[in-house]
């Protein structure tokens, strides 16, 4: 076991990290045996990375019992022949003339180097499809500050990797330019256009337009559906996330407010993960088609039914032709709107829930658009619990230990632990980013690009902490410091900008 090491991941996860992407993949081997022979649980994820394996969705500490028992594997040789694609790029991309200083040459040279490296593709992550390139002879680092959304189609240089986007996302990379293949069709087979293994070379092209994205097919208007009246600022569908499809750069999306989401769920006798709506800040307006049973939990809204005051909280019972309006919130972001039966939108690879980083699932509410409503499940069972009420002042955030606290060292953790923060305004489903005291680090340079949970607490070179939410990379090459613990995500979630956000370490945990 010399050449591995066993990192917890908060309380629910370990990092199984070696020395080559050969042993990572004959890791996943003998994780794939252990849990064939009983000795380990299915986790919930297992996600590839440059230089590590994550297991997500486990008992941490368990697990690393178990494998700190197991021999580590022969290598894992990939396999000699793969097929070559071609990416036609057009060179215009924002970061084109950094890489040249970096790389003390032209422009016109960075881009007669980039087209004559053969890549092949090591893993995908980050984002459906998005491959992780290997091939660089020169590594690149990545911005101080990742931007906030990047466009579809660009082309990136990150640490030893190329990557493209898939979609329009967050990112750090370095970017060269942008291509309008499209990498990611959950109509494919198989849905990725260069899986692990393909060789691929980057072809310089004129000016290309990017291809249209896929309009959602609305359900088909029945016996029980909504009519969107009013779609407020962002009204989307959720139900418990995708779950199990991360190794092919799939976020999990779902509910950020899980707790409110199942209790709209439980208060109508839906299954918990049932696909409910989640609006933000500025509620939604929907009229029914025919008698329907709905409840709205998550932030405190004034609700009516055709102009008239409707409790919130609690199941209603509308007639067809109903006017069901909630309104903006007056305390927390988020608001869950559920229908007995649950939204029918059509799954896309096991779930309704919309992925605002990779665009899957339906597309989020517009005026006019019709919902499919399943069939009742029947009466709701009693309800035990509720959620607390959405944080005015202070959202405190318990943190187990992340894989690379040894990157901040007890002078990180001190400076976090000490810090308040304040919930930027530029935080959404991907993540919560913070703002004040910056977290020193112990050690520079960059981290090979490996598994990312959800409340994982990445710390990019600028030190302000992001705290990763459902519809956050699979992947990601920032060092995470903690993880936060599950239970506290809904908080943060139903918290608006400019909320404080401070963190609470349980030292023995990070020794």
């Amino acid at each position: 076991m010399a050449e591995v090491r066993l990192r917890p991941v908060g309380a629910h996860a370990v990092l199984i990290e070696v020395e080559t992407l050969e042993a990572v993949g004959g890791w996943q081997d003998i994780v794939r045996r252990l849990v064939t022979d009983g000795m380990l649980p299915q986790p919930v994820e297992v996600v590839p990375g440059a230089r590590t394996l994550l297991l997500d969705g486990v008992d941490a500490v368990a697990v690393r019992r178990v494998l700190a028992g197991v021999d580590a594997p022969r290598p894992h040789c990939a396999p000699t022949q793969a097929p070559l694609v071609e990416i036609p790029v057009t060179y215009d991309g924002a970061d084109l003339a950094d890489v040249a200083r970096l790389w003390d040459m032209s422009e016109a040279e960075v881009i007669a180097r980039h087209t004559a490296t053969e890549f092949r593709v090591a893993f995908c992550g980050f984002a459906p499809g998005f491959p992780y390139l290997e091939g660089l002879s020169e590594p690149v680092p990545r911005r101080a500050t990742p931007l906030t959304s990047v466009p579809a189609g660009s082309v990136g240089l990150a640490g030893r990797y190329c990557g493209i986007y898939p979609g329009a996302s967050p990112g750090g990379w370095q970017l060269l330019g942008r291509t309008g293949v499209q990498l990611f069709d959950v109509d494919r087979e198989p849905p990725a256009l260069l899986p692990p293994g393909t060789r691929v070379r980057f072809v310089e092209a004129d000016e290309q337009t990017a291809p249209e994205p896929h309009a959602a097919t609305p359900p088909s208007p029945g016996a029980r559906n909504l009519t969107v009246v009013r779609p407020g600022a962002l009204t989307t569908v959720q139900d418990g996330g995708r779950l199990g499809v991360a190794h092919l750069g799939v976020p999990r999306a779902g509910a950020l407010d899980a707790d409110a989401a199942r209790l709209a769920n439980r208060l109508l006798g839906n299954g918990e993960d049932a696909a409910v709506l989640e609006t933000t800040l500025t509620g939604v307006a929907l009229r029914t088609s025919t008698a329907l049973t709905v409840a709205v939990t998550g932030a405190s809204a004034a609700v009516s039914v055709d102009g008239r005051p409707a409790p919130w909280g609690v199941s209603l019972t509308l007639p067809a032709g109903a006017l069901l309006d909630v309104s903006p919130a007056t305390a927390g972001v988020r608001s869950y709107v559920g229908v007995a039966g649950g939204i029918a939108a059509p799954p896309v690879l096991g779930s309704r829930a919309r992925d605002t980083l990779a665009g899957l699932g339906p597309a989020p509410l517009a005026a006019g658009d019709v919902l499919g409503v399943g069939p009742s499940c029947g009466p709701p069972p009693a309800v035990d619990f509720t959620v607390p009420a959405p944080a005015r002042e202070v959202v405190v955030l318990r943190l187990g230990p992340g894989p690379r606290t040894d990157w901040f060292g007890t002078a990180g953790l001190d400076a976090l632990a000490a810090a308040r923060y304040v919930l930027s305004p530029s935080s959404n489903r991907v993540g919560a980013r913070l703002s004040g005291p910056a977290v020193p680090r112990l050690r520079d340079g960059e981290l090979e690009s490996e598994g990312m949970v959800l409340g994982a607490v990445q710390v990019p070179p600028d030190g302000q902490p992001v705290v990763l939410l459902a519809d956050h990379p699979t992947t990601g090459g920032y060092p995470v410091i903690g993880v936060v613990e599950p239970r506290d995500l809904p908080a943060l979630a139903q918290a608006r900008p400019g909320t404080a956000v401070r963190f609470v370490l349980d030292r023995s945990c990070f020794a």
